[in-house]
C-alpha cells in the first residue's frame, strides 16, 4: 500500500491566503493513481495564519467547500482514501476542527473532531463535546482500522493506551505543531507508533525552506522507525507500507512476543495515575449552571456527612456536594457538621477533644436508625478517595485559626488527589479568606456569611472570591445583581422547597444547596443551562 503525505507551504501573512490555497490545490493535483492513502494537514482551509477570530472564520467561508470537493474528486480520480482536516459547521454554528475521511469513491465516510483544543481555539470553536466521555474514534475502511490525532492531541500521551486497545492499523495525524523542532516531532510520532502498534501518517505545513520548526510531515512504522520525514520541504512524499504488519517483542526477558502495549498492560496500576475515565465530571469552571449542591450529601435519606450520603447524591447526578471539615486532637481531618458529637453519634463532647482512633470507636449511624448501626466518621481523605473529580466539592473549613498547619494539610490532600479544579473553600471568616487569598490563590474561594450578613458581596469582592454563599433570608435581588456584575457566582443556603427554589432561580441564584437532593434536582434540572453568570 502506497501512502502519500502532502506538506504545503504556510505563511504568517493572512493576506496571501488566496495564493497559498491555490498552491495547495496544485499539490493535490499532483496525486496519482499509484496512491492508496493521501493525507493533508490541519486547517487545510486556513492556508495562512489567522490572527483574529474574524480571519479564522473568513478563510473557511472562502475555501472550505472548494477544498472538500477537490478532495472528494481527487479520491475518486486516484482511487485513493483521502484524509483532510478543515472546519465543519454541521454540528455547531461555531464550527469544529474536523478531520474528514473519504473512501476511494470520493464519499465522505466519517469525521474526527479534535479532542484537545488549544487555548486560542476554545475562544472561537465549539468545544463542549470535549468534556464528554468518549471512546477513541475509529473509522474502518476496507478492513483497515484508522485512528486519529490532530496537532495538540499528539501531546496527550495518556490517551495512547486507550487508542492501543482499539487494534488500530493506521493513525492519521493532521497537524500543525508549528513551534516544535523536527527532532521533537519525530519523538512524538515515534512514541505514538510504538505505543499503539500502528503506522503514523502525520501531515503538517512547511514554515519555510530553512526552518527547523514545524513541518516534519512523516510516516512512522510500529517499530518506531521513521520511514520518511519531509522536514521543511514543500511537496509530496510517498512510501510503501504493509498496514497489517505489526511489531511484537518479548513481553519481558524470556517471555513470548507481544505488542508493546500488551506488555505494559500486564503491569498497569491505574490507581497510581491521574483520575480518568467516564466517571470524571467537568471541573468547576467548565461545569454549567444552575446546579444543585447536596448539603452534607443526600441527608434526607442517609446519615449526613457519610460516604453513602455523598455517594447517593453523586450517583443521582449531583454536580456538587457540601461538607464541613474539622480537625481531631491528633491533627487528622474529618467531616462532620457540628462541633459536638451528641446529635450524630453515640459520643459526647467536642470533636477536637478526640483522636481519630477514638472517633473511629464511636457509632455515627445509630442515631439515624438501626440499619446504619456501626457507621464510622469519614476522613477528608476517605471522601477524596471515592469522589475526587467525580463532582465539585463545596468545602466548609472550620477551626483552623489556632493551628495554621492544618490548612496546609487540607491543601496537600487536595493536590494529592489531583482535584484542585474540583474544589472550593467556603468560609465566613475574614482572616481565613485573606489567608487563602494570599497563600492559595489558585483554589477558588467562596465568601460565607460573617457578622454582617448584608455585606457579604462587598467582602467577596475584597477577598477576591469567585463565589458567595448567601444565607437566607439575608439577601435581596440587588445583592445578586451586584455579585453577578462583578463576575461572582451566587450560591444560596438553602432550600428544600420547590416553590422557593423556583423563586431563587428566577432571582438568578446559580447554586441551590439542599438537604433533599432528588426533590430539588427535579426543579433545577428543568432550567436552561448556562455558564458564568457574567456572560449569561
Amino acid at each position: 500500500m502506497k501512502v502519500c503525505i502532502i506538506q504545503p507551504a504556510y505563511s504568517l501573512d493572512f493576506s496571501k491566503s488566496d495564493d497559498y490555497f491555490e498552491e495547495e490545490l496544485k499539490l493535490i493535483d499532483m496525486c496519482d493513481e499509484s496512491m492508496d492513502v493521501i493525507v493533508l494537514p490541519e486547517n487545510s482551509d486556513i492556508p495562512c495564519l489567522a490572527k483574529s477570530i474574524e480571519d479564522s472564520n473568513l478563510a473557511p467561508q472562502k475555501f472550505n467547500e472548494r477544498l472538500l470537493k477537490k478532495v472528494s474528486d481527487t479520491a475518486k480520480r486516484c482511487n485513493a482514501m483521502f484524509f483532510v482536516n478543515a472546519r465543519s459547521y454541521e454540528e455547531s454554528k461555531k464550527g469544529r476542527n474536523t478531520t474528514y475521511a473519504f473512501d476511494r469513491g470520493g464519499n465522505m465516510v466519517g469525521k474526527y473532531f479534535k479532542q484537545h483544543l488549544t487555548c486560542g481555539e476554545v475562544n472561537y470553536l465549539d468545544n463542549d463535546y470535549t468534556f464528554d466521555f468518549s471512546e477513541p474514534d475509529v473509522i474502518e475502511i476496507e478492513g483497515l482500522r484508522f485512528g486519529f490525532l490532530t496537532c495538540y492531541d499528539f501531546y496527550f500521551y495518556e490517551a495512547f493506551a486507550n487508542m492501543a486497545r482499539q487494534n488500530l492499523d493506521i493513525i492519521i495525524g493532521c497537524s500543525h505543531q508549528r513551534t516544535d523542532t523536527h527532532l521533537a516531532l519525530e519523538i512524538f510520532s515515534q512514541n505514538l507508533a510504538y505505543n499503539t502498534n500502528a503506522y503514523v501518517l502525520r501531515s503538517s505545513v512547511s514554515m519555510g525552506e530553512n526552518s527547523e520548526l514545524g513541518g516534519a510531515s512523516m510516516v512512522v512504522a510500529p517499530t518506531g522507525e521513521v520511514l520518511i520525514n519531509m522536514k521543511s520541504r514543500v511537496g509530496l512524499a510517498t512510501v510503501d507500507i504493509d498496514p497489517k504488519k505489526k511489531y511484537y517483542k518479548p513481553a519481558g526477558f524470556g517471555n513470548p512476543p507481544s505488542a508493546h502495549y500488551e506488555y505494559i498492560e500486564k503491569g498497569r496500576r491505574p490507581w497510581k495515575y491521574r483520575p480518568g475515565g467516564s466517571a470524571i465530571a467537568r471541573y468547576d469552571t467548565v461545569m454549567p449552571y444552575p446546579r444543585v449542591c447536596a448539603h452534607r450529601g443526600f441527608k434526607t435519606v442517609l446519615p449526613e456527612n457519610s460516604l453513602p450520603a455523598f455517594g447517593a447524591a453523586v450517583a443521582m447526578g449531583a454536580e456538587e456536594i457540601e461538607f464541613d471539615l474539622w480537625f481531631t486532637k491528633d491533627g487528622e481531618v474529618v467531616s462532620m457538621h457540628d462541633s459536638t458529637l451528641e446529635r450524630v453519634s453515640n459520643g459526647m463532647g467536642k470533636i477536637w477533644e478526640y483522636t481519630l482512633a477514638e472517633l473511629r470507636e464511636l457509632d455515627f449511624g445509630i442515631k439515624r436508625g438501626e440499619h446504619f448501626e456501626g457507621m464510622k466518621i469519614p476522613t477528608f481523605e476517605d471522601i477524596l478517595k471515592k469522589f475526587a473529580c467525580h463532582c465539585v466539592m463545596n468545602i466548609h473549613l472550620k477551626t483552623i485559626g489556632e493551628k495554621p498547619e492544618y490548612l496546609d494539610k487540607v491543601v496537600k490532600l487536595i493536590k494529592k488527589y489531583d482535584c484542585e479544579k474540583y474544589v472550593y473553600f467556603m468560609s465566613g471568616d475574614d482572616c481565613l479568606l485573606e489567608r487563602l487569598q494570599r497563600e492559595y490563590p489558585e483554589i477558588t474561594r467562596c465568601c460565607g456569611a460573617g457578622k454582617d450578613k448584608w455585606e457579604i458581596v462587598e467582602r467577596a469582592i475584597k477577598y477576591g472570591c469567585k463565589k458567595v454563599q448567601l444565607f437566607k433570608p439575608y439577601f435581596n435581588q440587588e445583592m445578586i445583581d451586584k455579585a453577578h456584575a462583578n463576575g461572582i457566582i451566587c450560591n444560596v443556603f438553602w432550600s428544600d422547597d420547590k416553590e422557593e427554589t423556583e423563586k431563587f432561580l428566577d432571582m438568578g441564584i446559580d447554586v441551590i444547596l439542599t438537604n433533599d437532593y432528588h426533590r430539588i434536582s427535579t426543579i433545577v434540572g428543568k432550567r436552561e443551562k448556562y455558564f458564568h453568570p457574567s456572560i449569561k
